[in-house]
Parts: structure tokens; C-alpha cells; sequence
């Protein structure tokens, strides 16, 4: 492991942007590396702390279900939709085969 990857937790810039196809130039991949050293830090530091009797949260306030009501209703007549399709086929749309 270089000394880069020791001080980010094993991740390298380099390696992640080869993955993501991204062409970085070597000054980008610095800034990056520098960046992502800091957030590794700062993830350390937050692993240290004491949360003995905490509840686990995954937001700070509470949330409320924000959804509107579940009635039925009528839909969109199937007949109607078909006539739109291109191809259709025992009331379903025919689309292209895309796996082989």
C-alpha cells in the first residue's frame, strides 16, 4: 500500500477514476487525493467519538410520511394507451428485444 493510499484509508484517486472512466490529470488527481484524505479524517474522527446510549437515527428531525392518500381511482383505458403504440400484442406493448 503507498503512503498515499495509507493516509486515505486504501483508496486511490487513480484507481476509483480509472473505474469511473474518468481522465484525470495528474493535478486533479492531487486536489482529489488531498480531499479525499480529509474526508477520510474526518470519518475517523467522527468514529471516535462516544455515542454510548444513542439512539441510531437516519435524520435529525422527525419525518412524517409525506404521500397522499392510497384510494383507487380509475386509470388510463388499455384500449386508448394501445392505440398509441407502435406494436402491440393480447394488450401489452411489443417493444424491441435489447438482451441477447
Amino acid at each position: 500500500m503507498s503512503e498515499k493510499q495509507a493516509q486515505t484509508g486504501g483508496i486511490d484517486v487513480r484507481y476509483v477514476a480509472n473505474l469511473a472512466r474518468l481522465a484525470l490529470t495528474e493535478e486533479e488527481i492531487a486536489t482529489f487525493q488531498g480531499q479525499l484524505s480529509q474526508i477520510v479524517e474526518y470519518v475517523q474522527a467522527i468514529d471516535r467519538l462516544d455515542v454510548t446510549g444513542i439512539e441510531p437515527t437516519s435524520h435529525a428531525l422527525p419525518r412524517y410520511n409525506v404521500f397522499r392518500a392510497d384510494e383507487v381511482r380509475p386509470s388510463l383505458d388499455r384500449d386508448t394507451v394501445l392505440r398509441n403504440a407502435p406494436s402491440s400484442r393480447d394488450g401489452q406493448f411489443i417493444v424491441p428485444k435489447i438482451v441477447e
